[in-house]
């Protein structure tokens, strides 16, 4: 008597590729969603980024103003020390900060006078090297999605578009920045004269 050989049926090989199959795809499918998940966490992490390190760049140039008024490219000088738009074309917002660093002990001022434009839906700074007369330098994009920008000024409690220089107090106390950024909506910002948050 010959023995039967053993093996596996033509139904049970294929019920075995099915379930092979199914379990492929899920893994398929798993991969390419943890992938779908990395690029968002990434798109997300580097907004923020952007939107911290536009914050730091404005709390620096607004904590370091600087009381000294300038004069633009056609020479006359500015009405105060900081000033915000007046009309369209005009910058968001113009100061003179100082603690502008050095490295290579070149023949200029330690004081830096900085614009805030926005072009299309960027919020653009640039920064002119010399105090008096000079154009500005090359714009840098802080962050885009700036659908618009209001800008104001916080002196002695009370908040308005303009303030009034006196020869004691030539600065106001704070600059308030409203904006709106495509993913985050309204954003409200506050920065103290002098001093930082």
């Amino acid at each position: 008597m010959r023995a039967a050989r053993e093996g596996f049926t033509l139904v049970e090989v294929l019920v075995s590729l099915m379930i092979f199959a199914l379990i492929a795809a899920a893994g398929a499918a798993v991969l390419s969603q943890s992938i779908d998940n990395r690029f968002a966490v990434k798109a997300a992490t580097d907004r923020t980024a952007d939107l911290q390190r536009m914050r730091g760049l404005l709390r620096a140039d607004i904590g370091q103003a600087s009381p000294r008024r300038s004069r633009g490219p056609t020479g006359r000088p500015m009405p105060r020390p900081m000033t915000t738009i007046e009309q369209a074309g005009d910058p968001l917002l113009t100061l003179t900060r100082a603690g502008w660093s050095n490295p290579g002990d070149r023949a200029r001022p330690s004081l830096q006078r900085v614009e805030y434009r926005l072009v299309e839906d960027r919020l653009v700074r640039q920064a002119m090297p010399y105090l008096d007369g000079s154009r500005p330098g090359p714009p840098q994009v802080l962050y885009r999605g700036v659908r618009d920008v209001t800008v104001t000024f916080l002196k002695d409690g009370s908040e308005a578009p303009a303030f009034t220089t006196t020869p004691e107090r030539p600065l106001p106390d704070a600059v308030r920045l409203r904006m709106t950024l495509e993913g985050y909506g309204e954003l409200d910002q506050l920065f103290l004269i002098g001093g930082g948050v």
